[in-house]
């Protein structure tokens, strides 16, 4: 079994008890908020090595390692091959400093994009913008109803009754 189906099967395991899954995720969260912290203090600093390398600069183990490099997988620059590596394959953690800040956002992580280090890189109002522009992408505008007796939206000069509304 691959370390991200491990990985997989621990953190999103369906027959586990509550409790246990709470007290995994809230372990995993403190961890990852540590690699943040450290990562967001120098964003320019192009961080690369094996798994293991990386799982033992930042304090991990491979297994926990496995589900940062999950998590940030999206936020990269350059993506890692995170389906079928193993703990000698090498990888990187160069991050797109917005994509990473939305991305937060966008999961409700409010321990990471409010953390302090994020004032260093982006002013107030930018992260106030970035936060609106990823809070809107999810949000679902739904236009007017088209009535059966209105002109048809496609453009045919027909009733809508008559055309696409058939």
């Amino acid at each position: 079994m691959g370390l991200l189906q491990e990985w997989r099967d621990a953190a999103y395991n369906e027959k586990a008890d509550r409790g246990t899954l709470e007290k995994f995720w809230k372990k995993y969260f403190a961890l990852e908020k540590g690699v943040y912290e450290k990562l967001l203090s120098n964003p320019d600093e192009r961080v690369e090595g094996t798994v293991k390398e990386l799982a033992e600069k930042y304090g991990l183990s491979v297994f926990e390692m496995t589900g940062f490099l999950d998590g940030i997988n999206d936020s990269l620059i350059e993506p890692n091959p995170i389906e079928t590596m193993d703990e000698d394959t090498v990888v990187n953690l160069a991050f797109d400093k917005e994509v990473l800040y939305k991305n937060m956002v966008d999961v409700k992580a409010d321990w990471l994009y409010n953390l302090p280090m994020w004032d260093e890189i982006f002013d107030p109002e930018t992260k106030k913008s970035l936060y609106l522009e990823q809070k809107k992408s999810g949000t679902v505008i739904v236009g007017k109803k088209v009535g059966r007796n209105d002109p048809c939206p496609c453009g045919s000069g027909k009733k809508y009754k008559y055309c696409c509304g058939k």
